[in-house]
């Protein structure tokens, strides 16, 4: 019986998805996407859910497009095309709808698009080891939908030299430029994953929700409309039963100490 694409699993509040395809090095192809956006609808939808961690099977987090796709890309019509590109278009964006934060978790490589796929979650935690690089020029393609979201990640520079060399850099350079949030010992890597994710049960979910909201929507936004947009979320969180109550155990712990 031929193995998932893709792993879904819970463990507490953690939603855990696997990319399952180590020996194509976690290859994205057209059945691997649908079943991402199949665990990402479902953690969407797990309310006890506060973080979704997405990590590769075997020594790679993902290695782009797997050679049948690519092979199928170069026989398909420009409609075929377009609703192939579509597709890992809504994945990334999929991403950013999901309500709670979606944190990429690189060993290995994360080349072309598995580089997109990490740089689209939320968070990016890396080992050290870890490799990533977009090089789509070099086979004439490119790293076009990734490019919306690799702009907003790292400078203009930074941006079109990633995009336009074709090549790798470490782990550490993409931690400097902004690619990576953590950089993380190989040998503790899982440990650390662990441990920066449990940050996530500490803290309201509501209020982690409309934050990744906001920052999300302000992209694009002038300063006055952004500023809005902080006064219509602030608004709503004070209307939140965690809100409420946290402010309600503020106020108690203050009259007590006064």
């Amino acid at each position: 019986m031929e193995e998932k694409p893709v792993i879904y699993a819970v463990e507490g509040a953690v939603a855990l998805v696997t990319l399952n395809r180590p020996d194509k090095r976690n290859a994205l192809n057209d059945a691997t996407v649908a079943a991402l956006k199949d665990a990402l609808r479902a953690a969407d939808a797990d309310e006890a859910v506060r973080c979704v961690v997405l990590t590769g099977a075997g020594a790679d987090f993902c290695s782009g497009a797997d050679l049948a796709s690519l092979q199928k890309i170069s026989a398909a019509s420009i409609d075929e095309n377009l609703e192939d590109a579509r597709s890992l278009a809504d994945l990334f964006t999929l991403i950013r709808r999901v309500r709670v934060p979606v944190v990429a978790a690189v060993r290995g490589r994360a080349l072309a698009g598995g580089c997109g796929l990490a740089t689209a979650c939320d968070v990016v935690l890396a080992a050290r080891t870890a490799r990533f690089g977009y090089p789509e020029v070099r086979i004439g393609f490119v790293p076009a939908m990734v490019s919306a979201i690799l702009r907003r990640n790292v400078s203009e520079k930074r941006a079109f030299e990633l995009a336009t060399r074709g090549g790798e850099i470490g782990a550490e350079e993409a931690e400097r430029i902004g690619l990576v949030n953590r950089v993380f010992d190989d040998d503790a890597f899982e440990t650390e994953v662990e441990s920066y994710v449990a940050a996530y049960e500490r803290v309201s979910r509501s209020a982690v929700t409309l934050t990744k909201r906001l920052l999300y929507l302000m992209d694009g936004l002038t300063f006055d409309a952004a500023l809005e947009s902080g006064v219509e979320v602030n608004t709503i969180a004070r209307m939140t039963e965690d809100c409420q109550r946290g402010v309600a155990r503020f106020l108690s712990k203050t009259k007590r100490e006064s």
